[in-house]
């Protein structure tokens, strides 16, 4: 399972959508999840960059886990979710400054519009129990979602369904901000 999280790990670092160290992965496995490796480089993930613990309880391990295992082990509680990617994708960061904690953006491209509808903007600090319980929450009725200032958290029932979401995500805010940019130019010439 582990080298199924690598491929994904190297396929996020390639597209851009986040920098080596920065976000984590992680598959369910019964009552058990695989996670990162806090820390871990995403794009040189190996068997040692993986660490399973429990999804209902805490773990000794947790220390050397993803600093997000507590976001990960509640959305796994409260939804059907399978597989979950954290990335920090530039646009989506920044739409989400723009829309604000509790915001949502609306996709202004056809295929955001019909894939994600809305995309609900959530706060709460980095690896948070209050973050855990919005997301866990939002995820439950979205594929995805963005957090305030921080980055794009998807679900999916493979990690090829999280990493179609996330570059899902990333496109609709990258349109969005460019067509936005387009038209505040248009309008001040």
């Amino acid at each position: 399972m582990w080298q199924e999280i690598a491929k994904y790990g190297r396929k996020l670092v390639e597209h851009g959508l986040v920098e080596s160290n920065f976000g984590n992965i992680s598959l369910r496995a019964g009552d058990k999840m695989l996670i990162t490796r806090t820390g871990a480089a995403l794009d040189e993930i190996t068997e040692n960059s993986v660490i399973e613990v429990d999804i209902q309880d805490t773990s000794s391990l947790d220390i050397i886990a993803s600093s997000e295992t507590v976001v990960h082990r509640e959305i796994y509680r409260q939804t059907s979710a399978l597989s979950i990617i954290h990335a920090h994708c530039q646009y989506a960061v920044v739409e989400s400054l723009l829309a604000g904690p509790g915001g949502k953006i609306a996709p202004v491209d056809s295929e955001g519009q019909y894939f994600l509808g809305t995309i609900p903007v959530v706060g709460g600090g980095i690896g948070s129990r209050e973050l855990a319980g919005n997301l866990a929450n939002t995820l439950s009725r979205h594929r995805g979602a963005i957090v305030y200032s921080h980055g794009t958290f998807a679900i999916g029932r493979t990690l090829g369904d999280a990493y179609i979401v996330t570059t899902q995500l990333e496109h609709s805010c990258k349109v969005k901000y460019l067509y936005e940019r387009a038209v505040a130019e248009k309008g001040n010439k």
